[in-house]
């Protein structure tokens, strides 16, 4: 019986330590965590880890990030621009004869047969001005 009681007091402790554990610390410390900066939004709305601010770049300045030479590989749709240098498909800064570092809201909207809907979780980098 000395067992059962220890066990079950044991539990309950352990009970009460994973409540607490999982519990937010305060009201504004929950609001806080669920209000993440824009400027760290993915594609498909999510907020990632708020690394730097959106960036802000022209179509000149776009092109240096074409994924070659150690670059990352950004691309433009509709004035947004997304970092595709992890995604596989883009490897190199290529994908599909098209190169990284350009708008391609044309290509990818009218011509591309699965549109935006690729974009979705492709983090979110900047925008395009000018």
């Amino acid at each position: 019986m000395k067992k059962f009681t220890l066990f079950t007091a044991l539990f309950a402790a352990f009970l009460l330590l994973f409540a607490v554990a999982c519990a937010p610390a305060s009201t504004e410390a929950a609001t806080a965590a669920t209000e993440a900066p824009a400027a760290a939004q993915t594609a498909a709305g999510a907020t990632a880890e708020p690394t730097a601010a959106l960036l802000q770049l022209t179509l000149e300045e776009l092109k240096q990030y074409d994924g070659q030479n150690g670059n990352p590989a950004y691309v433009a749709v509709d004035g947004v621009i997304y970092d595709v240098t992890n995604v596989p498909q883009w490897k190199g800064g290529k994908h599909n004869g098209y190169t990284a570092g350009q708008d391609l809201t044309d290509i990818i909207k009218n011509k591309s047969p699965h549109g935006v809907a690729k974009l979705q979780g492709v983090p979110i980098v900047g925008e395009l001005v000018g």
